[in-house]
């Protein structure tokens, strides 16, 4: 049978074959390789090893594809219209606002193209096989199924492989699985239901060896890899619509009907009353123009993009725009555990040693902290003093070690294993340094940590007595117990071994999830220069446990409780273990039980919709997820009506992150993949940050609705005038080109103030904006109603007392448009915080005070002045200088409108 003919390779449980039959199945030489004619035949058959994504839209097909939008339909008509009115200046600059957001929009997208690519790139490596007998390097790209690969200590894994030998081989699959740590491989054969994080014979594509070397089988390569099946999980993840462009998308279509409804009866009424076609038409466009609100898209790109500054200034960086206000209408935040609400550093915060329990305070890598004994803090001088037990199980872990830690950027990294650093941090937190104990006790030999003894071991010398020996062991509890006689009690001495207590204690610990290690020595009263297994098979004296774990952020346990009182969901996604999920849940204030309200990735795999969103429902902590689970939890959350905010680092995250309402990648320990998959990135990797960046959200959306509720009434107000013009048979109080200048001039400079808005107290005690909440709630629209009509008084009362008074037209005109202008400057005033701001500075000449909206109405009342006073403007907008009497007049029945502002201040307030 020649390899083409071999079938269903995806569908292999692959680490659940003996490594003779996969060999047999692949048709592989397990010392010799691959022929180089089978190379060729399976790279024909299959491909190269790269990932391939599905042809995207064209950039002109994503650039049109901007224009479909109702909003974008209004600004076109309206440009349209202008075009017809042959002002061709209005005209050019309404269609350029319509080209500068299309612009915006295509260079914020996000594509699944970047994702992908992202994804090729992470995988592209080099690769040592064997082939023809021979020791080979290609590159990863050039690997076929059924390739022999050599793995060691700091490679990238190449493609997916099923181990066939390995010697102490360590896999750090954190960027696929969500384990914080590395993981320890076999090669024996698994249940078939085993969990991609638990398939000890499998490494996957993206994996990075740690520790140890490994000979392996190409089982799939590039799409059919487990990361190749993520980059399709990404393609089919929908790129959902915010809240705020869901709102302004209906809000657009109902606007858009109106003013065709409206336009089409100006029409009529003009017709009816006598008038030409000619004139009907002119009707019909002054109102359409008056009330379309052509700069409301530019004034939001304004506010959301000031938002992204504001969050930068927090420590995340939006991707894309309207992430911005998704983020303060979030209601469940879904965020991975390690990095992100933990501090990524393994800690160690529990001893058992000659008898007694000790606390271990601090966090990280920085030796900050202290051991504790009943509460009370264990002096350094103390401990080599009068608990030797105590000192030998921090100095076994210090010296049986093959770590280190670094500085780097200011901050310690670990060189090695998280695990190994923090055993050196809880003895140094003891005042023990391993420049010291090396002087007195050198390294002679090693035994490597191998997964089928679960121990390593070091033998060292002692220089002040002679011909003496110690041998350090560490391991799990369960390897060091059997090969231990005796134990030592706090004092040293030699006791006999409990064993049963010892296994209480260490169940104890792993209840709590912690991750505990055993420490024993043997003395040898000889001369030595090496050790092996037989050495240590028996008369260890077992010194005592440390349990680690990498513990919650201070700061992310206090934005958590935030979180939860601005009535935010937080719940917890991770490939870590149950019980370690589960402990740092409790940690966290997000589950009061430790296990019950746990679900494991296994568990979610055999839910069907219904249970899973009963799941959803029920628990904060899942554990052990496996990619498409992180997916489908997303997906039910969603279909509940949620705005779910999910975080991640890993390729794994990728999928998840895509469909999330707003992904957050971590800009520190996440993959390309995920940040081009996400809409926010976090500089530093802090949960904390994701709370301050949602009160930044909250802010902007709470802005975002300002400025609605100042446009609209503008709008408002033109749109009665002209109307009100229509149905008196009179002149037309405002020409469409003086609305244009007041809409995407004064208009469009007043609104955009608004977005520099501070904060307002207590935002953070909000429930989040429900996603079935209209735009314009009945408060709103009561109040754009009011200042509508208001607007309608005095613009057309003002139109019309110059009118007859004059008979003077355009100064009617000129008048009633600064009278407009004036009415909003003061509504600006009204709605802002700048008043209020002031008083407080002059209460307390400590606190801030908003110029902002000030500096907006007085660039207005120059630009105003050029409007109507600079002789060569006149004819271009049809109005008359204005006598400085007459200005008053204007700029004080505008000022009229704050007392119907201050009312609904207080009984529809702007939020």
């Amino acid at each position: 049978m020649t390899f083409s003919q071999l079938e269903n390779l995806s569908e292999q449980q692959w680490h659940q074959i003996s490594i003779e039959d996969v060999a047999k199945y692949l048709k592989t030489d397990l010392n010799a390789g691959l022929p180089a004619a089978d190379v060729s035949q399976r790279q024909e058959a299959y491909g190269f090893n790269e990932l391939k994504g599905k042809k995207g839209k064209s950039a002109i097909a994503r650039f049109l594809m901007e224009f479909n939008q109702p909003l974008i339909y209004i600004l076109l008509f309206a440009g349209v219209i202008t075009l017809l009115l042959k002002d061709w200046v209005d005209a050019g600059v309404i269609l350029g606002v319509t080209v500068i957001n299309a612009v915006i929009g295509f260079i914020q997208e996000s594509k699944a193209e970047d994702a992908i690519a992202a994804l090729a790139k992470s995988v592209s490596t080099e690769a040592t096989v064997i082939r023809d007998g021979q020791k080979v390097q290609i590159n990863s790209r050039e690997l076929v199924i059924g390739d022999l690969v050599l793995l060691s200590s700091g490679d990238k894994v190449p493609a997916d492989l099923r181990l066939v030998t390995l010697r102490d081989l360590q896999v750090s699959e954190a960027a696929l699985t969500g384990e914080s740590v590395p993981v320890q491989k076999n090669i024996k054969p698994l249940a078939p239901e085993t969990v991609l994080a638990d398939r000890l014979n499998m490494v996957y594509a993206t994996g990075l060896v740690t520790f140890g070397q490994a000979k392996g089988i190409v089982v799939a390569i590039a799409n059919a890899t487990e990361t190749g099946r993520i980059s399709q999980l990404i393609e089919q993840s929908t790129n959902l619509e915010t809240p705020l462009t869901r709102k302004i998308k209906q809000f657009s279509k109902k606007l858009l009907y109106v003013i065709l409804g409206l336009s089409a009866f100006a029409f009529v009424v003009v017709i009816g009353k006598g008038g030409t076609w000619t004139e009907g038409f002119k009707g019909a466009v002054a109102l359409a123009v008056s009330a379309i609100p052509e700069g409301l898209p530019a004034v939001v790109t304004v506010t959301l993009a000031i938002g992204v500054g504001q969050i930068a200034n927090r420590h995340a960086i939006i991707r894309k725009l309207p992430a911005v206000e998704t983020l303060g209408s979030t209601t469940v935040i879904c965020s991975d555990k390690t990095g992100t609400l933990t501090e990524n550093q393994m800690t160690v915060q529990g001893i058992y040693a000659g008898e007694v329990s000790y606390v271990v305070t601090g966090v990280g890598y920085q030796a900050e902290g202290v051991i504790l004994e009943n509460d009370q803090p264990v002096e350094v001088s103390q401990i080599s003093a009068q608990i030797p037990a105590l000192q030998d199980c921090l100095q076994c872990g210090l010296l049986c070690n093959d770590s280190h830690l670094q500085e780097q950027d200011g901050q310690l990294t670990v060189v090695g294993d998280p695990t190994e650093a923090a055993l050196i941090v809880s003895a140094n937190k003891a005042g023990l340094t391993l420049p010291d104990l090396e002087q007195t006790q050198p390294r002679l030999d090693t035994i490597p940590f191998e997964s089928q003894f679960q121990y390593m071991a070091t033998l060292h010398q002692h220089r002040e007595i002679a011909n003496f020996h110690t041998i350090y062991v560490k391991g799990s509890a369960e390897a060091i117990l059997k090969r231990a006689s005796y134990q030592v009690d706090r004092h040293g001495e030699h006791i006999d071994l409990k064993r049963s207590q010892i296994e209480q204690v260490v169940d104890q610990m792993a209840s709590q999830g912690l991750r505990v290690l055993a420490f024993a020595k043997k003395e040898i009263a000889e001369q030595i220069q090496g050790i092996n297994h037989d050495d240590i098979d028996n008369d260890l004296g077992f010194l005592g446990l440390q349990g680690m774990i990498d513990p919650p952020r201070t700061e992310a346990i206090a934005a958590v409780r935030a979180c939860q009182s601005a009535g935010i969901q937080v719940k917890m996604i991770t490939g870590d273990h149950a019980l370690t999920a589960a402990a740092i849940a409790k940690q966290m204030g997000l589950s009061q039980d430790q296990q019950a309200l746990v679900f494991t990735g296994k568990q979610l795999g055999e839910m069907d919709e219904q249970a899973l969103a009963n799941a959803v429902e029920a628990s904060n902590v899942f554990a052990r997820v496996a990619p498409e689970q992180k997916l489908r939890l997303v997906e039910a959350l969603q279909a509940k009506g949620e705005i779910v905010a999910m975080t991640g680092d890993g390729v794994n995250d990728a999928p998840a992150l895509k469909q999330a309402d707003i992904g957050i990648a971590m800009g520190i320990t996440g993959t390309e993949v995920a940040k081009e998959a996400a809409d926010m990135v976090l500089t530093d990797d802090n949960f904390a940050s994701i709370e301050a960046a949602i009160e930044e959200g909250r802010t902007v959306y709470s802005n975002l609705i300002k400025t609605i509720g100042f446009i609209l009434p503008v709008n408002g107000g033109e749109a009665l005038t002209i109307l009100g013009g229509i149905l008196a048979a009179a002149n037309l109080p405002i020409l469409p080109v003086q609305i244009l200048w007041v809409n995407m001039v004064s208009s469009v400079a007043l609104s955009a103030t608004l977005a520099f808005e501070p904060k307002v107290k207590g935002i953070m005690k909000r429930s989040p904006i429900r996603p079935d909440q209209p735009l314009l709630t009945g408060q709103l629209l009561w109040r754009i109603l009011i200042i509508s009509i208001f607007n309608l008084i005095a613009v057309f009362g003002m139109f019309e007392w110059i009118w007859q008074t004059t008979e003077n037209i355009n100064l009617a005109r000129t008048m009633a448009v600064q009278t407009l202008v004036a009415s909003e400057s003061f509504y600006l005033l009204s709605i802002s915080q700048a008043v209020p701001s002031l008083l407080t500075y002059l209460k307390d000449r400590t606190s801030p005070v908003t110029y902002i909206p000030a500096i907006g109405i007085v660039c207005v009342f120059i630009l105003q002045i050029f409007f109507s006073q600079i002789a060569f403007i006149n004819p271009l907008f049809d109005t008359q200088a204005l006598s400085f009497i007459q200005a008053l007049i204007c700029i004080g029945v505008g000022a009229s409108v704050v007392v119907p502002a201050l009312l609904l201040n207080r009984v529809a307030p702007l939020r």
